[in-house]
């Protein structure tokens, strides 16, 4: 029966009508509801804006379920526990200051007491609520609510409540609406981190609003928001809070790359030894990785020392103060916050990683230390560092040690007397971060060691390590390599040799001698001022041909290192350097038999020119040169052979051309005119008048 808007004051005539099902009395003047007692049927009673005090002043009816008392006069709550039908309860806009007889409500699913006086939330325990809304009351703190698991839309808007802290166990709760409090702090957040069905958070005309980031921070610590401050957020605000607060390994890595790439580049360029030659042999980098005191800067010492004629130890820069024993430029090199940000923006380092608050890098100097040596460059890093390495041009070989008894290494970490439990706690963490690298990633480390024994964790690292050089003791056989691990170590005084698969030619330099890495200075030192420019020329171009010759015997030591097999290098430089195939032709002169001997290396030197340094652009047109002195005199080809091929020359193919580029490098100055191609029916080379070649020869060497 509505009745709505009738400025009503007395509404006892109604009692006659006891089958009424819904009454709406709305927007009158009512002071009075005891007619209603003689409605039993009575479910849906609405008497909001008008004048009552009295709570409920009438019999309850045996299945009201809905009750609406807005906009009255009520002052005090009374005891509901014979009104076991209701369900909904609206009682906004009273003088209400405290909640109570609510206890035996086992129905009541929404509850409304909004704009009263409430000051503190109880008795409402028993009652299943699924909507509360308590906006504009006197609240301070979040109470009484932990019964409360089938809450899902909480209102609690204008009041001053400072702390979410009493939502911890509203597991359920999808809508929240804090809107206007006291709430400042951004950390205030992490109560209802937890409540993952939350979706809606309205935060607005809060002082945390005015912190800086405040979106992204809230963003990031509810991920599983949907909508922030009526709203809705998107997911590039997902993905922006999540790489600013908290960014993948990935991302971390990829922003360091690009950082040191862009810093590197603003220097003045130049050709590093450990720049990367080519594809198939990149300069041989070993990186051992593990959780915090694993004993990887140990082992790395320990390596580098008993096979120094193959690894160096590479030192990083760090700004934490040495711990006892730790030397400077031995361990690290300790530098202050303020020379580490000079060094990066001189474009100084590969990688940067920052741990436990301090920073560490590794420096291009560092690594070119190793290289001006002519050997492998050993470093030991955390794993940030490592997925930054990876973006760069480097290929080392990752090796994983990785503490498997936990009791073990907590007791040795308390044993050094060097970190507090909280430092503790985060390097224990941290082990199964990289357990969880290496199982989510198959392949991101080459190889891992149990480090809880750290001479046992080095005989391995040793085995692992001699496996990738392809090392054996002189005088065994290949067949012995299986039991090598159960046989005596070398003395000291053995040599080592170093197999690919099939010999080497005994000629060639070995460039593990330390007479032989500055091979190019030796050469120098047979230059005579004395010399005529022809003899100058073919002195420079038997310089590259041993440079190569060189190169193509260090595979077996340094660029094997990295190759996962001998025959992936050959097969590349068959297809991309057909022409390194050479044999010195009987009727040649003795200086071009004597390169062609240097050049006629095993294939299974795999990837040689691969490794070759750049041409040094000041040769080129010199070797042009020497390429014509050498054949100024050539024989007829013989019966039955290719005219094009009988010329053994590198890069000659129907004319003289530059000497081959080596496969992934570019020559920056004079590029070398293109071969044409060979005819169906070839021909000889057509002889030039020695004039013309002579001027023009000149022309290209200067």
């Amino acid at each position: 029966m509505p009745l709505q808007n009738r400025n009503l004051t007395d509404v006892s005539l109604l009692s006659k009508y006891i089958h009424l099902h819904k009454l709406e009395l709305q927007n009158n003047k009512i002071k009075d509801l005891s007619c209603v007692s003689h409605m039993p049927s009575l479910a849906i009673l609405d008497a909001s804006h008008n004048e009552i005090s009295e709570f409920f002043g009438f019999q309850p009816p045996k299945n009201l379920k809905e009750v609406n008392f807005s906009h009255n006069r009520m002052t005090e709550m009374r005891d509901l526990s014979e009104f076991s039908s209701l369900a909904r309860l609206n009682l906004d806009n009273n003088n209400l200051s405290e909640i109570c007889g609510l206890e035996h409500c086992l129905k009541l699913t929404h509850l409304s007491l909004a704009n009263n006086k409430i000051s503190r939330i109880s008795s409402m325990d028993n009652a299943p609520l699924f909507q509360l809304n308590l906006s504009g009351n006197k609240l301070t703190k979040i109470e009484g609510l932990e019964n409360q698991l089938n809450l899902q839309i909480l209102d609690l808007s204008h009041n001053q409540i400072s702390s979410l802290s009493g939502l911890q166990k509203l597991h359920v709760l999808c809508l929240l609406n804090l809107e206007k409090n006291t709430i400042s702090e951004i950390q205030e957040c992490r109560h209802i981190c937890n409540l993952l069905l939350l979706r809606d958070l309205n935060l607005l005309q809060n002082p945390v609003q005015e912190q800086p980031d405040y979106k992204l921070s809230v963003i990031f610590l509810l991920q599983h928001l949907t909508s922030l401050d009526q709203r809705d957020v998107l997911p590039e605000e997902k993905v922006s809070a999540v790489n600013k607060y908290d960014p993948p390994l990935e991302v971390v890595a990829a922003r360091d790359h690009m950082k040191h790439l862009v810093y590197q580049m603003k220097q003045p360029q130049q050709l590093h030894d450990s720049t990367l030659p080519g594809v198939d042999s990149p300069y041989p980098m070993l990186v051992l990785t593990g959780p915090q005191c694993c004993g990887k800067r140990e082992l790395a010492h320990r390596l580098c020392q008993e096979l120094s004629e193959y690894f160096a130890y590479g030192i990083c820069h760090t700004t934490r103060g040495p711990y006892f024993g730790e030397e400077d430029g031995v361990d690290y090199h300790f530098v202050t916050e303020e020379d580490f940000q000079n060094m990066i923006n001189m474009g100084k380092f590969i990688q940067t990683v920052e741990y436990a608050g301090h920073r560490y890098g590794l420096t291009r100097d560092a690594v070119e230390e190793v290289a001006r040596e002519g050997l492998a460059c050993c470093v030991h890093m955390e794993l940030e560092g490592i997925c930054s390495l990876k973006d760069s041009h480097f290929e080392p070989r990752y090796i994983l040690l990785i503490p498997t008894q936990v009791d073990q290494y907590i007791c040795h970490l308390k044993n050094r007397d060097l970190y507090s439990p909280a430092q503790i706690d985060r390097a224990v963490s941290r082990i199964e971060m990289y357990a969880h690298t290496h199982r989510l990633h198959p392949g991101f480390f080459d190889n891992v060691i149990a480090s809880d024994d750290w001479d046992e964790a080095y005989q391995t690292l040793k085995q692992v390590v001699k496996g990738y050089l392809v090392v054996e003791e002189p005088g065994r056989e290949e067949t012995a390599q299986q039991t090598e691990m159960e046989q005596e170590q070398p003395t000291d005084g053995e040599r080592l040799s170093v197999t690919v698969g099939s010999s080497v030619s005994p000629l060639a330099l070995d460039p593990t001698l330390l007479s032989h890495r500055h091979y190019y200075t030796h050469i120098q030192h047979q230059l005579c001022p004395q010399k005529t420019p022809a003899e100058l020329v073919s002195l420079r171009r038997r310089e590259r041909l041993l440079r190569e010759a060189i190169v193509g015997k260090s595979p077996a030591v340094f660029s094997h290192l990295f190759r996962s097999s001998t025959e992936t290098g050959a097969s590349s430089l068959q297809n991309h350097n057909p022409s390194m195939h050479l044999s010195g032709d009987s009727s040649s002169s003795s200086d071009e038999s004597r390169c062609s001997s240097v050049l006629s290396v095993s294939s299974s030197a795999g990837g040689a020119l691969s490794a070759l340094e750049p041409v040094d652009s000041s040769v080129q047109g010199p070797a042009l040169e020497t390429s014509k002195d050498l054949s100024s005199s050539p024989e007829p080809p013989h019966p039955g052979t290719d005219p094009v091929t009988s010329e053994r020359r590198p890069g000659s193919n129907m004319k003289t051309v530059l000497p081959p580029i080596p496969p992934g490098r570019r020559t920056p100055l004079a590029p070398s005119p293109a071969p044409s191609p060979a005819p169906s029916n070839s021909h000889s080379p057509v002889p030039r008048d020695p004039e013309e070649e002579e001027n023009r020869e000149g022309q290209l060497s200067s």
